[in-house]
């Protein structure tokens, strides 16, 4: 999120805002400005939209795997010729340092 709608967002909720702060500070025996840079973080993570996670991060290994077998068949129509054994073999992918 960018600053100006952070700035925006804290302006029209000023008072709210003011009010979150004196409680976290009460609570927690700090300074209310030793709060606003932590109040700050968590309206930004908050209000800002979420990205998508990957797949890896977010999906049982049941849906990764069916993710991968998806992205395998929609490479089989693509005519794409197939490498032979001694084109994957360990000597032919590392020559003298395998």
């Amino acid at each position: 999120m960018n600053t100006e709608v952070l700035h925006f967002f804290q302006e029209s909720h000023k008072q709210d805002l003011e009010t979150i702060t004196q409680i976290l500070a009460d609570i927690t025996n700090r300074n209310p400005e030793e709060i606003k840079p932590y109040l700050d973080r968590i309206l930004t993570q908050l209000v800002e939209p979420q990205q998508e996670r990957p797949i890896n991060e977010t999906a049982t290994p049941e849906k990764r795997i069916a993710a991968f077998q998806a992205w395998v068949e929609s490479h089989r129509n693509l005519n794409l010729p197939t490498l032979s054994d001694e084109a994957i073999s360990r000597e032919s992918i590392y020559g003298d340092r395998g």
